[in-house]
């Protein structure tokens, strides 16, 4: 028999986390650490994306309110909130959708989630109020779906407090249903004096195969400004020496749950008969929801900050079993807890499955974990190079194709927990550049700098982002939530001549949105795998229209794995256009699409 590390891991978990108890214990956040690997030399290849930040001539000048600005008295001013991609209006051209904060000391003028119509020009428009939906509080994450199958997108948001859900109405507006779906009740205390839960990642994904939109929420910490403690009072309170906002170890974990859609417009909790309660309580951050072992039915992974990450996999009988440590997605490569915050999905060494990469803390290497087809992953983060980078703290990411050459490249977003920090010690910058690691063709990766664009040299402290194609060019682009100040909207103009191609699909038997869908292209000798999301990065949604950079085939095979069974396949399909795909009904016209 094979001793693998998996195995290993699996064996050695309990004695690892004792021994490590003492060490663990002297922060708030999962101490892990990873020594930078050596860069190697550059390749010298050109790169040819390049990235500008137009969100202020694009109209996006409002601030992202979150917290203090220069410190944090509590943890729920530091972690931030996501965004969204969206066509909520169904016109072909994606509109944005972006979550805010408050301040401890009230709402300040202007605070609350906004709704930006695209105006087909590069810009758009506040249409926030006319829509009905502003809202002001802790809002945490977003995720995107169609969950009465009405054929237009509905929104739900995750909060410090109430979570809250909005039918899309079909006409620009959108009406809070939280009440009337059996949602209004999820934050209720468990027990006497216990402390609310804290909505964290969402996702909706369809896991008995109904046709309906069921929802996962992750909760992150139970918190309460009565109980919570102050900088300094407790080994959970300092960082280096230094006072800082307490947790979130030392806070109680959050406890997790599934939300059952029973077709009539409501929810009911099945987190115990799911077998999602059983789980072991941890800090859940943002949620993915995609078919990890390829068997037609959909898992959900759980990225957890300083607790082991969680995977349930789907049972195919409304039940889940947990087995993140097994399959080798909870841990560090060394068996390790580590501050696990966003997650990308993708396939970056195109074998035709999913692979994950797990965004954590500074002096740790983020993680990259190869899925072998059948949910068991391993973690490569040094033998891809991508732990040449420990520098910053790390949020939302993906593995996206970002130069249409073909390789799926890694994206990441960085920003500070601690703004105090810088004063005493200024290598721990609260403002952070952002992060390209370009694919090399190899399963390696090489990080880039200044020369993929002065929107990715530009330091912020940011949180979410989201990737999808605002203009319709046939590139990606990058929505950021920036905290304290106005988003960034990195338009992306590939400067060299890239083949590509974007999948839409639309649901029949499955549900509309057809989130869980699995669609393999090929495309010269090449294969590339990709899942149709409600939410990745950092507690956001990306545009979802699948987007596949092709190089230089100009024409690509389709084969898609629809939610609730039917398996297709297109051949010879010509490059560089939408092409939508009604479920059972072939390639039919890509509605309001216009290529810029």
């Amino acid at each position: 028999m094979t001793f693998t590390r998996r195995a290993f891991v699996q064996l050695s978990l309990g004695s690892a986390a004792l021994a490590a108890a003492p060490r663990l214990l002297a922060q708030g956040v999962a101490a892990h650490t990873a020594k930078p690997v050596a860069r190697p030399a550059p390749s010298g290849r050109p790169f040819y994306a390049h990235f500008v930040d137009v969100a202020p001539a694009a109209g996006l000048q409002a601030p992202v309110f979150y917290g203090g600005v220069e410190s944090k008295k509590y943890i729920l001013e530091a972690t931030g909130c996501g965004c969204a991609f969206i066509d909520y209006d169904n016109d072909g051209w994606m509109d944005i959708f972006l979550l805010s904060g408050t301040r401890l000391t009230g709402d300040p003028p202007g605070a609350t989630n906004r709704l930006y119509r695209n105006n087909r020009d590069g810009t758009f428009t506040d249409v926030t109020e006319k829509a009905g939906l502003k809202a002001t509080g802790w809002a945490s994450g977003v995720c995107i779906g169609d969950t009465n199958n009405d054929g237009f997108e509905d929104i739900f948001c995750t909060y410090f407090g109430q979570n809250r859900l909005y039918r899309n109405n079909g006409d620009g507006t959108f009406t809070d249903v939280t009440k009337s779906a059996g949602l209004w009740n999820d934050q209720r205390n468990d027990q006497p004096n216990d402390q609310p839960r804290w909505g964290a990642g969402c996702s909706f994904l369809d896991y008995n195969r109904d046709g309906y939109l069921d929802l996962f929420v992750s909760n992150y910490v139970r918190f309460s400004f009565e109980h919570a403690p102050v900088p300094g009072e407790n080994v959970n309170c300092n960082w280096k020496g230094v006072p800082v906002e307490c947790g979130p170890r030392g806070l109680p974990t959050g406890r997790h749950s599934l939300y059952r859609n029973n077709g009539d417009g409501t929810f009911t909790d099945v987190s115990q008969q799911a077998g999602i309660a059983k789980a072991t309580e941890s800090y859940g951050m943002t949620v993915i929801a995609a078919d990890l072992d390829e068997d037609g039915w959909t898992d959900i992974f759980v990225a957890c900050d300083s607790t082991p990450s969680l995977l349930f996999m789907n049972n195919h009988d409304g039940t889940f079993r947990e087995e993140g440590v097994l399959r080798g997605v909870a841990l560090s490569d060394d068996g390790m807890e580590q501050a696990g915050m966003g997650v990308g999905i993708g396939d970056y060494d195109l074998d035709g499955h999913l692979d994950l990469f797990k965004t954590h803390f500074v002096d740790d290497a983020n993680g990259l974990y190869h899925n072998d087809g059948k949910g068991n992953f391993d973690d490569v983060t040094r033998s891809s190079r991508l732990a040449v980078e420990t520098r910053y703290i790390c949020w939302g990411a993906g593995i996206v194709d970002l130069d249409n050459d073909g390789y799926p490249d890694l994206f990441m977003v960085t920003g500070n927990v601690y703004p105090e920090v810088e004063r005493k010690l200024p290598q721990y910058a609260n403002k952070t550049p952002r992060a390209v690691f370009r694919n090399l063709g190899n399963r390696t990766f090489e990080e880039l700098g200044p020369e993929a664009g002065p929107g990715i040299a530009d330091a912020r402290c940011s949180r979410g982002c989201a990737f999808g194609d605002f203009d319709n060019d046939g590139d990606l682009d990058v929505l950021i939530v920036n905290l304290n100040e106005p988003p960034s909207l990195l338009r992306n103009d590939v400067k060299a001549k890239q083949n590509w191609i974007k999948v839409k699909l639309e649901g029949v038997k499955s549900n509309r949105s057809a989130i869980g869908a699995r669609v393999l292209v090929r495309y010269g000798g090449k294969v590339q795998a990709q899942a149709v999301l409600s939410q990745s990065s950092f507690y956001s949604c990306n545009d979802s229209r699948l987007h596949f950079g092709l190089g230089s085939s100009t024409v690509v095979d389709l084969e898609i794995f629809w939610p609730n069974g039917l398996h297709e396949k297109f051949k010879a399909v010509g490059a560089n256009q939408l092409v939508t795909l009604r479920e059972g009904a072939g390639i039919v016209p890509s509605k309001g699409w216009v290529k810029g």
